[in-house]
């Protein structure tokens, strides 16, 4: 493995364990403001947005550029998922219509998940790419 692509493994895998500690507080402000999802909504919580890119980055151990599409692709779908319900839906889980103690936990890590998904999506097809050039 080069080094060109060995960094961009470990930058994948940051971005992955940031994004896993935001999500996790995320959740903690959803329950704080009494801000429930759907069980479709749970579900595509747990295995797209938690299981997806942790199951990405240990494929990518393994089969290198599988694992990176993974995280690519269930990092991109939590980041529309996320932008949808967060500032387009008008909903409970919008950010303007949640109120009290954790209205700013809430707003501040819908932010940050938006932008560590972003990135987590933009560094898994780079990193998938250069998997592809170095194979």
């Amino acid at each position: 493995m080069n080094a060109t692509r060995t960094r961009t493994s470990a930058w994948l895998a940051a971005i992955v364990i940031v994004h896993l500690v935001i999500s996790l507080i995320h959740g903690a402000a959803h329950s704080g403001a009494a801000v429930f999802l759907s069980p479709a909504g749970n579900l595509f919580v747990w295995l797209v947005i938690l299981a997806g890119p942790l199951a990405g980055l240990v494929l990518q151990r393994m089969a290198g550029a599988v694992g990176a599409w993974l995280v690519a692709l269930t990092m991109a779908a939590a980041c529309v998922f996320g932008i949808v319900n967060h500032f387009v839906i008008q909903s409970a889980d919008h950010v303007e219509h949640v109120v009290g103690p954790w209205s700013t936990t809430f707003a501040l890590t819908a932010v940050l998940l938006a932008l560590t998904e972003a990135a987590g999506a933009g560094v898994g097809v780079w990193s998938a790419l250069q998997g592809k050039r170095t194979s």
